[in-house]
């Protein structure tokens, strides 16, 4: 059974109808990959499935549940967790308190304000563990401004692991990444994989191709193909797709 699916998923902004009846399922523990020409519709699928956007119509199931139009941050509690195409972090908060906020807004605590931050040591054992995960444990105390571009894209993670999610949506995790930076994120992605389960898009298409178990193709909002990287590689409308041959519907 699916642990995300979507159900002729549709959204509009008047004229333009930027996700158009997309229906897809991502299996428990997989890595599931969703690729497209700029403008094919991925970015705003993301905002559906973590309640940026509420759908013009069809249905997102989450573990059972009907979650269309759950607010964001509702969204987040049940278990989603999403990093963004770009940087998002606290720039003059240290980078192991950028994770620890992000921990803290998972769970259920209170009195925050009335005490130290200090005694709140489960927060502070997961926001470190989440950090030795993405490789920043001995940059716990720099300034997030300090690090570099790629660490910051690393430190997203590390939020995202904080929140404890059973799903992670990666938004271009490899953006404006070097290729050694690039290498390490997929080292850390692919250290993932099996342990939660995964949507990533992304335009490198060497990175897809490398770690991806089930590939979903976008062309102007509809899903035109489905299956494993041989199959995609292998499939002609995907290929017309990046090519620039097929015509907008």
């Amino acid at each position: 059974m699916a642990l995300l699916s979507t159900e002729r998923l549709t959204k509009r902004f008047g004229a333009l109808t930027a996700v158009s009846e997309v229906s897809l399922a991502v299996a428990p523990g997989t890595l599931h990959s969703i690729i497209g020409p700029n403008g094919a519709g991925k970015t705003t699928l993301f905002n559906l499935l973590t309640g940026q956007h509420a759908p013009t119509s069809g249905r997102i199931v989450f573990d059972g549940r009907d979650i269309a139009g759950t607010p964001p941050q509702r969204i987040a509690h049940l278990g989603i967790a999403r990093s963004f195409q770009r940087t998002n972090v606290f720039p003059a908060l240290t980078v192991r308190d950028n994770v620890w906020v992000a921990a803290f807004a998972r769970g259920s605590w209170r009195g925050l304000l009335w005490r130290p931050a200090g005694r709140y040591g489960e927060l502070h054992a997961r926001a470190q563990a989440a950090l030795h995960e993405v490789g920043l444990g001995d940059k716990a105390g720099h300034r997030a401004r300090e690090i570099s571009h790629g660490e910051q894209r690393q430190l997203e993670l590390a939020i995202a692991l904080a929140a404890r999610p059973r799903l992670l949506l990666l938004d271009e995790p490899a953006a404006g990444l070097s290729p050694e930076e690039t290498r390490r994120m997929v080292q850390l992605v692919r250290g993932l994989k099996g342990r939660y389960t995964i949507v990533l898009v992304e335009h490198k298409m060497d990175v897809i191709m490398s770690i991806s178990d089930r590939i979903s193709v976008m062309h102007f909002g509809a899903l035109i193909a489905e299956g494993t990287p041989a199959e995609i590689q292998r499939d002609p409308e995907v290929r017309r797709a990046y090519l620039g041959g097929i015509a907008a519907p």
